[in-house]
């Protein structure tokens, strides 16, 4: 994990800064304004992205807002037609999907992401415009895609991370039908404000418990833990050097007017006195591959990576997470050569622990 990355994994295309929901944790700040991405902006990414997958044994179009289904399937066909050899996958709140836009989905092969945090109550903070709970919505949603046969991965936001949460979790996302489930501790990034620091000792129950209640029965996958558990094994065979990249991924992304933020997509759409709008520039007059060549010329990445080394000098689980992420420093701290965020203690430090208190119970 030194430097950028010449070529990324995948990018990710904002097709609106819409979103038809209004959650409590939300960090994106124009997500009641419908700034749509023009096809040009799409066409110009396309002309880079699709001389690397052409390269690429598998290469990602990620299409995450906004709420991207309120850009509209005409629209989002016209975005999507210029890639070649890609995989399109697309993060939704699924309140607007039905039949036709499952029929959408099975024919431009799109790989479905949906957020959903659990049973109603836990869901409550995605609420509409109005302040009414959108969970019924949601469920209809991911009813129609089990009905039209559509594999989907859940997210899960976790505001209040307990034991008993994780013993509640796991057996509505079993029964859900996902085939995976990531979970994000909720963060404080951008617009959201609230305070993510919670009690050690709740955080590594929650991570213990939600391995036990997977290991019983492991049914879906379980993104944290899996890796968490992997790279626990790769330590012990001498082998952890091998699990990470040795590059950091560059993760381009491409806002509704063709600005490009890299390495951190949290940072879209936001601007500081410091750094300025964490831009890196704009594919409608710069190619895609040449902005990422240049990554290390932006002052706050130059800054990151700074923090990446320290991070890498003073502290244990740097192999297991690689140096954290730029927006939960600079929005935990004001800047990016920092170490240690409150990210990183309920995502990376306490999630391991957990694991391991689970394989190793006091």
């Amino acid at each position: 994990m030194r430097g950028i990355a010449s070529v990324p994994s995948y990018v990710i295309l904002q097709p609106t800064t819409l979103c038809n929901l209004d959650c409590a944790y939300c960090y994106l700040p124009w997500r009641k304004e419908d700034r749509r991405m023009a096809p040009a902006v799409a066409e110009s990414v396309a002309q880079t992205v699709n001389a690397w997958a052409a390269d690429a044994r598998r290469f990602s179009v990620v299409w995450h807002g906004g709420e991207p289904t309120a850009t509209g399937r005409e629209r989002l066909v016209d975005l999507m037609a210029p890639f070649q050899g890609v995989e399109h996958h697309l993060q939704t709140n699924a309140t607007l999907v039905d039949d036709e836009w499952c029929e959408f989905f099975r024919a431009y092969d799109i790989h479905i992401g949906l957020s959903v945090d659990g049973p109603r109550h836990l869901t409550a903070q995605r609420v509409d415009r109005a302040g009414r709970e959108a969970y019924q919505q949601i469920m209809r949603g991911a009813d129609a895609l089990r009905r039209h046969g559509l594999p989907f991965a859940a997210l899960c936001v976790v505001s209040d991370p307990t034991p008993a949460l994780a013993r509640e979790l796991y057996p509505f996302f079993r029964e859900l039908g996902c085939y995976a489930l990531g979970i994000n501790i909720e963060e404080r990034e951008g617009v959201n404000t609230r305070s993510n620091a919670h009690a050690e000792e709740d955080v590594r129950g929650f991570w213990a418990e939600l391995t036990a209640a997977w290991r019983a029965d492991p049914a879906i996958e379980l993104r944290d833990i899996e890796f968490a558990i992997r790279y626990a094994g790769a330590l012990r065979r001498d082998e952890a050097d091998e699990v990470l990249p040795r590059q950091v991924d560059p993760i381009p992304t491409i806002a509704y007017d063709g600005s490009v933020v890299l390495v951190s997509p949290e940072l879209a759409g936001f601007s500081s006195p410091q750094y300025g709008d964490f831009s890196s520039g704009n594919v409608t007059s710069t190619p895609l591959a040449e902005i990422v060549a240049h990554a290390t010329e932006s002052r706050w990445i130059s800054e990151y990576l700074r923090g990446v080394e320290a991070c890498r000098d003073s502290c244990a689980y740097f192999g297991f997470c690689g140096g954290g992420h730029a927006a939960n420093r600079y929005f935990e701290h004001g800047r990016f050569d920092t170490t240690v965020t409150e990210h990183c203690r309920n995502s990376k430090i306490r999630l391991m622990e957990g694991v391991l208190d689970h394989a190793a119970p006091h």
